[in-house]
């Protein structure tokens, strides 16, 4: 599986950004896809996923700000983050995971996407 991100960039508080990350390869056997971000001196956290019967799942510090969704016909994923804050300053990353057997779990990420929101 391959993922390849867009929709970065130097915004201003209050904007919005939308983040898209584009699968290729064995589509087919991921089970769930998600952003994570990694703001600088910080771990990596989790975002938002969104797994394959549909479901979603938010991070505390964003939920019912930011959204989720899918092409399925495109193997896309977007996340929508409106009224961008200067703490949403990070480098966003695109994750896959493939379940196999009983609990043979892979991640696969994309290169990242540098978002800056300048206040």
């Amino acid at each position: 599986v391959q993922l390849v991100e867009s929709g970065g960039g130097l915004v201003q508080a209050g904007w919005s950004l939308e983040l898209s990350c584009a699968a290729s390869g064995n589509t087919g056997s991921i089970d769930a896809m998600g952003w994570y971000r990694q703001a600088p001196g910080t771990e990596r956290e989790l975002v938002a996923r969104i797994y394959s019967s549909g479901g979603t799942h938010y991070a505390d510090s964003v939920k019912g700000r930011v959204t989720i969704s899918r092409d399925n016909a495109k193997n896309t994923v977007f996340l929508h983050i409106p009224s961008l804050k200067p703490e949403d300053t990070a480098v966003y990353y695109c994750n896959a995971v493939v379940v196999s057997g009983d609990s043979d779990i892979a991640n696969y990420w994309g290169q990242g996407t540098q978002v800056t929101v300048s206040s």
